[in-house]
């Protein structure tokens, strides 16, 4: 279940709809850390039905490995990879590690990753997912971007969870915001129902909508070591923040 993301989540599923229409599709979701980018690409894969879900995540500790990202979005589709063209099929596994390196041709490798997709495309659409994309190792990110650039009418739909400061010009972009009081009141009703009003509407201001900071309410419960939610506060995880995950299923 998600909160209050009824147009994000038309925004996304329009990307799906075009790939199983028999055409490609690329959308870059945008927004600060916590706001929902990780969880609007979750419910993107849930509502895949009938297509091929591809997904990698950028990791920090894994920026200075190259394809390491590529590697992960790839490794499902790799036994596909013997249809290429010999010089692109060497090319992507030796980049991946799987073979001799071929010279290290970075337009080889990204005009392979691309001819995998239309590949495994011809048997049913293809969702590729992603996440974190300001932590792509800058091999992955360079081939990312140029089968992003490329997609045309492979069945493919990709969706790539980014913060501003990773640059993908010329693609189509949609900016998470925050959530409007209501629905972040609604959050914090379920959440945390023994919260007095005059606290949870200080959490529904300080939080700015951001879900992830009002998840972190959570830590303010009674017995708690940890110090409740302050404006700009949230908890970290490999992923660069906590999501909130109240029953039922995630909230951002």
């Amino acid at each position: 279940m998600l909160w209050g993301r009824e147009a994000d989540r038309a925004a996304a599923g329009s990307v799906l709809d075009r790939a199983r229409a028999g055409h490609s599709a690329v959308l870059v979701v945008r927004g600060d850390p916590g706001i929902g980018k990780s969880a609007l690409l979750d419910d993107a894969a849930a509502a895949a039905a009938g297509m091929t879900v591809l997904r990698c995540s950028g990791v920090e500790t894994e920026a200075e490995v190259p394809f390491a990202s590529l590697h992960q979005l790839l490794a499902p589709a790799l036994a596909r990879a013997t249809n290429l063209p010999d010089v692109q099929h060497a090319a992507l596994r030796g980049a991946l590690g799987l073979g001799p390196a071929a010279g290290g041709d970075q337009l080889l490798v990204g005009v392979a990753a691309l001819s995998l997709l239309a590949e495994l495309a011809e048997e049913r659409p293809v969702l590729c997912l992603i996440d974190d994309a300001h932590w792509l190792d800058r091999s992955s990110a360079q081939a990312l971007r140029f089968v992003a650039r490329r997609l045309q009418a492979e069945s493919v739909a990709m969706l790539l969870g980014a913060r501003d400061e990773f640059a993908l010009e010329g693609l189509p972009e949609h900016r998470l915001a925050g959530l409007d009081p209501d629905t972040a009141d609604a959050l914090l009703r379920q959440l945390r129902p023994d919260l007095p009003q005059r606290i949870r509407v200080r959490l529904v201001r300080d939080s700015a909508g951001n879900p992830s900071r009002c998840g972190s309410c959570r830590a303010g419960r009674r017995r708690s070591s940890r110090p409740p939610c302050r404006a700009g506060s949230r908890t970290r995880s490999r992923r660069g923040s906590t999501g909130c995950h109240p029953p039922g299923g995630p909230c951002c």
